[in-house]
C-alpha cells in the first residue's frame, strides 16, 4: 500500500506568489560573498539521513521565485528575473536503506509561459537504522538533463554524501556535495565542491529555528578565487 504527502497544497499562481512572500518573511537570506553568476536553484535543501519508508511514495512540490535576476539573455539562457520555478519531486522507498527520487523541473515567466526545464533521477542508499551507528550516513547520486535555455550544462551529476546527528534538541547535518557537468560549457571544470550545512534547535515540539549554509567554492582540486565563490546563509523558522 502506498501513501502520498504534499508539501504545497495549491497550484494557483497567486497562491504561489503569496507563499513566496511568506517564505521571504520567514527566511533571512544573508549573502556572504556574491558571485557574478547566481546559482539557478530549483530545489534548495540540506538533506537529512532519513529515507522514505519501504512501500511508501512521497510527493513534494518545491517552488521559488526570483525577485531579482538577469534581465537579458546570458550564455544563451533565458533571463532569470521574475522566473517562478516549480519542481515536482516523487520519491519511493524500496527498503529501509534504499529509495529513488524523480524530479520534474518547470519554469514560468511572463512572455515565456510555463515551460518544461528537465528531469533528474536520484537513487539514495543509507546505513540502516538497525545498525545503530552514532551518526546518520547516506549517499545520494542525482543525474539528469536540463534544457540549454535554462542551464549552460545540459547533463549533470551530483554526488552528495549526507552526515547528520540529533543531539538532544540540536540537529546537525553536513552535505559535502560534489557537482559534475557531464555535457556543457563547464564540463572541463571537473567536480565542483558545494558544501551545505544545517544547524537547528527545537525550541518547542512545534517550533524549530536555526540556519542553513549553501556554498560553491569551485573545482575540488583547485578552489576558485574568493570573489568568484558563492556563499549564502538562510535562517529558517518552522
Amino acid at each position: 500500500m502506498q501513501s502520498a504527502f504534499f508539501s504545497v497544497p495549491s497550484p494557483i499562481l497567486f497562491c504561489r506568489l503569496l507563499h513566496a512572500l511568506c517564505v521571504l518573511g520567514a527566511f533571512c537570506v544573508i549573502p556572504f560573498v556574491s558571485s557574478a553568476r547566481a546559482p539557478e536553484n530549483y530545489e534548495i535543501q540540506v538533506y537529512a539521513y532519513d529515507t522514505v519508508e519501504p512501500g511508501h511514495t512521497m510527493v513534494e512540490l518545491h517552488n521559488n521565485f526570483t525577485f531579482e535576476g538577469s534581465k537579458t539573455s546570458q550564455d544563451g539562457m533565458y533571463p532569470t528575473n521574475h522566473q517562478l520555478h516549480e519542481t515536482i519531486e516523487i520519491t519511493h522507498g524500496f527498503t529501509d536503506w534504499f529509495e529513488t527520487g524523480f524530479y520534474i523541473f518547470t519554469s514560468a515567466h511572463s512572455g515565456q509561459g510555463i515551460d518544461w526545464v528537465g528531469d533528474h533521477i536520484r537513487p539514495r542508499v543509507r546505513i540502516p537504522p538497525k545498525w545503530k551507528w552514532p551518526v546518520g550516513l547516506s549517499l545520494s547520486n542525482e543525474i539528469g538533463y536540463q534544457r540549454r535555455q535554462y542551464s549552460v550544462d545540459t547533463w549533470t551529476w551530483e554526488m552528495r554524501p549526507i552526515i547528520d546527528k540529533q543531539i538532544g534538541r540540536w540537529y546537525l547535518s553536513f552535505n559535502p556535495t560534489f557537482d559534475k557537468s557531464i555535457h556543457g560549457l563547464t564540463e572541463s571544470r571537473g567536480f565542483v565542491f558545494s558544501p551545505n550545512v544545517k544547524v537547528s534547535y527545537d525550541f518547542t515540539k512545534k517550533i524549530t529555528g536555526g540556519f542553513e549554509y549553501y556554498g560553491s567554492v569551485g573545482p575540488a582540486t583547485n578552489f576558485d578565487p574568493v570573489a568568484q565563490q558563492q556563499h549564502s546563509f538562510f535562517q529558517p523558522l518552522t
